[in-house]
C-alpha cells in the first residue's frame, strides 16, 4: 500500500509539471508568453511529445489564458490562444505538415464542416515551409484578428475568424486527437 502512495504522489508531481513548465522532450517550455502584437499574458496549460512511428516530431505546449482541462469547454472559448510547436525531429518538409493538417482536420470535423472551413485551409497550409530541429512554430489566435502563423518569431500570415481556430485546436483536443497522450499533456492531466 505503501509504495501505491508513493506511485500515486510521483504520478501527480510528474503531471504538473506539465502545467508548471520546464523541460519536456528536451525543450524548455516556458510557463507564460505574451504573443507578438497582443496584450494578453497566456499561461501554459499543459505540454507533451507528438510522436510517430516510436520517434519524437515535436513537443506541443498550449497556452490559455486560465488553465483548464476540459477539452470541450477550450475548443468552444473564443478568448485569445496560443499553441506553439517546438520541432525536435530533424526535418519535415512543408508536403507532411500540410498532409497532418489535413488529416486531423478530416478526423475531426464532418465533410460540411470542412468543405465550409476549406479555403481557411487552404491558406493556412500555404503559409508552412519546412521545419528543421530547434525550430517553433506558434499558432496564436487573437480575438478580432485570426490564427497567426509565426515560424521562428517571422509572421508567416493570418487566417481570419474564429471558426478557424477552434476546428484547428480539434486536431489536438478533438474527439480523433492526433495524438492521445499530447492531448493529455496540452490538457495538463499527462
Amino acid at each position: 500500500m505503501r509504495n501505491l502512495s508513493i506511485l500515486f504522489a510521483i504520478t501527480l508531481l510528474a503531471g504538473s509539471q506539465q502545467a508548471a513548465g520546464g523541460d519536456i522532450g528536451g525543450v524548455d517550455i516556458a510557463e507564460t508568453i505574451t504573443p507578438q502584437g497582443s496584450e494578453s499574458e497566456l499561461v501554459l496549460n499543459g505540454a507533451g511529445i507528438r510522436k510517430k512511428f516510436f520517434m519524437d516530431i515535436y513537443v506541443g505546449a498550449l497556452y490559455l489564458p486560465a488553465r483548464n482541462t476540459d477539452a470541450g469547454a477550450i475548443i468552444s472559448d473564443t478568448g485569445a490562444a496560443s499553441v506553439d510547436m517546438h520541432i525536435v525531429y530533424k526535418e519535415i518538409d512543408r508536403q507532411k505538415l500540410t498532409d497532418g493538417w489535413e488529416d486531423g482536420f478530416r478526423a475531426n470535423l464532418a465533410p460540411d464542416q470542412l468543405a465550409a472551413l476549406r479555403p481557411e485551409l487552404d491558406s493556412f497550409n500555404a503559409l508552412f515551409t519546412a521545419v528543421r530541429k530547434g525550430d517553433v512554430i506558434r499558432i496564436a489566435y487573437r480575438p478580432g484578428t485570426g490564427t497567426e502563423v509565426r515560424i521562428n518569431n517571422e509572421l508567416r500570415g493570418t487566417v481570419e475568424g474564429n471558426d478557424f481556430f477552434r476546428a484547428l485546436l480539434k486536431v489536438w483536443l478533438g474527439d480523433r486527437p492526433v495524438s492521445k497522450s499530447l492531448k493529455q499533456g496540452m490538457l495538463g492531466i499527462d
